[in-house]
Formats: C-alpha cells, sequence, structure tokens
C-alpha cells in the first residue's frame, strides 16, 4: 500500500525525547512502526536523524512533530530545522484535546509520542 506521509511524533522531557515513527497509508490508516527514546542533548538529537534516516524511505521528506513544553523543546526543534528537516510544534492544549479523541487509557511518555505522530 502506498504511503502518504512519515511522520516522528516527540515527546520531549527535560532530559530525554521519546520517539514513534508512524506512517499514514493510503486508506488513511496510520502504521506506527518504530520506537525509541533518545538523551535531550546534541547526541541524542544526531542518534535521532540517523535512526530515522535508518527506518524510512526518503529521510528529508518526514515530518517532525513535537508539543511545546517550556523551553524543552526549543534545542531539537533548531537542530531539525537547522538541517533543513520539516518541525511542527503543536500547542500543549491542542495535543491534550486530540487526546481526548482517541480511545487512550493509559497516558505514559510513549503513549504521547504516539498520538504526536497520529496528530499531523
Amino acid at each position: 500500500m502506498k504511503e502518504l506521509k512519515q511522520v516522528v511524533g516527540i515527546d520531549v522531557a527535560q532530559k530525554e525525547l521519546v520517539v514513534t515513527i508512524g506512517r499514514l497509508l493510503e486508506d488513511l490508516s496510520v502504521d506506527l512502526f518504530s520506537y525509541k527514546v533518545f538523551k535531550n542533548n546534541d547526541k541524542g538529537f544526531l542518534s535521532l536523524v540517523e535512526w530515522v534516516a535508518k527506518l524510512v524511505e526518503n529521510p528529508k521528506e518526514v515530518h517532525y512533530v513535537m508539543e511545546a513544553t517550556g523551553v524543552y523543546h526549543q534545542k531539537i526543534a533548531y537542530f531539525l530545522d537547522t538541517n533543513q528537516l520539516k518541525v511542527s510544534i503543536v500547542l500543549p492544549n491542542k495535543i491534550s484535546n486530540y487526546f481526548r479523541t482517541l480511545e487512550v487509557k493509559t497516558i505514559t511518555d510513549k503513549t504521547c509520542s504516539q498520538v504526536i505522530a497520529r496528530l499531523v
């Protein structure tokens, strides 16, 4: 089945990035196919981009999405933008409202990154 878009959902915390890679398929289903945790520092940012590049067909077409979390999201967003990658920062209330439309029973860092990956 044809892939319409690829998204990396990032749940940003002070010390770590919890990441889920997903893709929207032609039948409009969402396939969340990989999950990993990285340090929230320059080395972790580079590891994240390298990991994504290994798992997707066209790394430059991937859309990175994260929640605005105080100041913790700023460095990763700047890093991705500087490397000419697509980045979106979403307001927390938008993600919270979207969460309510899904059947997510337990909220963890992993489920947050999955919901963020589904959002775009």
